[in-house]
Parts: structure tokens; C-alpha cells; sequence
């Protein structure tokens, strides 16, 4: 009887140190998958996004619809979209169509079509067409001309800005964009470099949400490496150049 009862408390200790073998186990994974939540949040706070960017790609375009377009979201429409701005491409620059003589061809073959259709039902005993009463709402053409306004203020706000001197980064910057576009500009024709930015627009954002991180981890090098040549151009030429009155001075 008293073998049987050491038998039975060896049996009760070695379950009780594995039971607390277990139980520390699972304090610790639980531990450990914390601390690798907050890894992770940590990460995903970190990473660095181009020109600062905090929200998707659709959002940054703008949501709604162009979005979906830009992002094809919808491939029959997005696929229409394209068809139709490279027809119009063919037209006007392979086969050296002129757009008003496009225009008003289009407008005396629909004009002549709904004419016959009109004269013609009454012999067929159909219906006449259906001519839509189409009108631009005054809401509508108000708020464009204030946004058009709006935009064109802040451009020669911006470049009387850069005319005083008050930003010499700001300068540097469109003067390199402008020149850009001169050379584009001598390169192409105005339907040619508004058919190339709309191409850009239709793959670049579809192509930057596919491969995000990759282009965003390349980015961050990029720029840390034009920072640190703009410091030293900065440093040694940038500095040297007298700046234009302050607005504090002024004041």
C-alpha cells in the first residue's frame, strides 16, 4: 500500500511540473504575440510613404469614379476610355485629321440620320426619335469658372511669390518643370504630350498600387540621397546668393 501511494504522489508532482510547464508556455507565447502585434503596428507606422502619403491610392485620386477609371477598377469602361483617346490619337496625328473638320462632319451625319428618321416615320408608322433637351445648368458652369478662377489666382500668386525671391527651393523647382516641358513641347506637338500625360495617368497609379511597398522602399533611398546632394549644393552655392526682402521686413 505504501509503494502504491508513492507511486500515485510521483504521478501528482510530475503532472503538476508539466501543467506549469504548459501554463508558462502560454504566458510566454501570449507574450511574445503581443510584443509582436506592437512589432508590427510599429512597422506599419514606419514605413515610408511617397510624398508623405497617408492614404490608398484611390483616395489620393480622388475617390468616386475618375478614381475607379485611373485604377481600373472597371476594365470594360477603363478599356473604352483608351480606345477611344487612342482613336482620336490616329485621327488627328497618323492620319492628319483636323478636328474641326471632324466635328463637323460628326454633326452633319447625326444631323442627316435624325432628319431622315424624323421624315421617315410618318411612312413607316413609327415613332419619331427621342431628342433629348440638353442644357448646361447654371450651378454647374458657375462652379467651374470659380474653380478655374480659384486655380489661376493661386498660380500668379505662386509666381509673384517666386518673382520676389522669397523661395528659392520653390524657384528652382518650376524653373526645372518649365524647362521640361519646353523640350517635351519641341519634341511633340500639344496632342502628343496630353495623349502621353493621360497614358501616364492610365498605368503609373495602377502600377504604383500593385508593387507599393517595393516603389516606396526605393523612393525613401532616392530621396535621402537628394537630400543630401541638395545640402551640399546648398551649402556651397545656394548660401552664397543674396535673398530678396522678407515679408517680416516689410511689416
Amino acid at each position: 500500500m505504501a509503494e502504491h501511494k508513492e507511486e500515485e504522489s510521483l504521478v501528482e508532482s510530475v503532472m503538476d511540473k508539466i501543467s506549469d510547464k504548459l501554463h508558462g508556455r502560454g504566458g510566454s507565447s501570449s507574450s511574445s504575440s503581443d510584443s509582436d502585434g506592437e512589432r508590427t503596428a510599429d512597422l506599419k507606422a514606419k514605413i515610408y510613404r511617397l510624398f508623405g502619403r497617408e492614404k490608398p491610392v484611390h483616395s489620393v485620386l480622388g475617390g468616386g469614379k475618375p478614381a475607379d477609371l485611373f485604377l481600373w477598377r472597371n476594365k470594360k469602361i477603363s478599356v473604352g476610355v483608351l480606345t477611344g483617346a487612342t482613336a482620336i490619337w490616329l485621327l488627328f496625328e497618323v492620319m492628319d485629321y483636323h478636328l474641326l473638320t471632324l466635328l463637323c462632319h460628326c454633326i452633319i451625319l447625326t444631323l442627316a440620320m435624325l432628319f431622315l428618321w424624323s421624315n421617315a416615320s410618318t411612312f413607316i408608322n413609327k415613332s419619331p426619335p427621342n431628342i433629348p433637351e440638353v442644357k448646361i445648368p447654371e450651378d454647374l458652369a458657375v462652379n467651374v469658372a470659380r474653380s478655374v478662377r480659384f486655380e489661376i489666382n493661386r498660380g500668379f500668386a505662386t509666381l509673384r511669390e517666386i518673382g520676389l525671391g522669397h523661395d528659392l527651393k520653390k524657384f528652382l523647382i518650376v524653373v526645372a518643370g518649365l524647362w521640361v516641358l519646353s523640350v517635351l513641347g519641341s519634341c511633340c506637338n500639344f496632342l502628343t504630350l496630353f495623349y502621353i500625360v493621360f497614358m501616364v495617368l492610365y498605368t503609373v497609379p495602377v502600377l504604383y498600387e500593385k508593387y507599393e511597398d517595393q516603389i516606396d522602399a526605393f523612393g525613401e533611398k532616392a530621396v535621402i540621397e537628394l537630400k543630401k546632394y541638395y545640402a551640399i549644393f546648398d551649402e556651397k552655392c545656394l548660401s552664397k546668393i543674396p535673398k530678396g526682402p522678407s515679408k517680416n521686413k516689410k511689416h
